[in-house]
């Protein structure tokens, strides 16, 4: 049963990539447009806190007054306490592969997230499409971050 489960998972993905036509960012600023489109829209993370995951152990959306530029995006903060501390060090609290979801990295597929699909995993933000793929990715995380490291790069290069 878990290999049917990979497969569907594996095929929802390829069919929500196949459904979008985008130039691959380095950071994830995908958001809806329509029932299967996402478009980029220079906002991170679609506007959530990064640093509010470390810091509060939740998602917090980002409010507008609270800014700032890092990597061609705009990323949102709750408060200027969180602000601060992401400028001081924005790769602590950036996700990984630049807010993609994490799963699919490692299953070749740069798609969005939803904010509330998170793990914090050797001290590094990883979010997730949807809970079901968040789940897969809690049975190996380890393998699939080898995985995920391997491939973001090229990903990039090939959307």
């Amino acid at each position: 049963m878990p290999k049917a489960r990979l497969l569907i998972t594996t095929v929802m993905l390829l069919l929500f990539t196949l459904g979008n036509t985008w130039a691959a960012e380095r950071i994830n600023t995908l958001e809806k447009q329509g029932l299967f489109s996402y478009q980029p829209n220079g906002i991170a993370i679609r506007g959530y806190d990064t640093v509010a995951y470390f810091t509060q152990g939740k998602p917090l959306e980002g409010k507008k007054q609270f800014v700032t530029e890092w990597q061609g995006a705009t990323w949102r903060f709750a408060s200027q306490e969180h602000l601060d501390l992401f400028k001081s060090e924005p790769e602590k609290y950036a996700p990984q592969y630049g807010g993609y979801c994490a799963y699919g990295v490692a299953q070749s597929n740069l798609v969005k997230i939803e904010p509330d699909q998170w793990t914090i995993y050797d001290d590094k933000l990883y979010l997730n499409y949807n809970a079901k793929l968040n789940e897969e990715w809690k049975q190996d995380i380890p393998g699939f971050i080898k995985t995920g490291d391997e491939l973001f790069e090229s990903l990039l290069k090939t959307q």
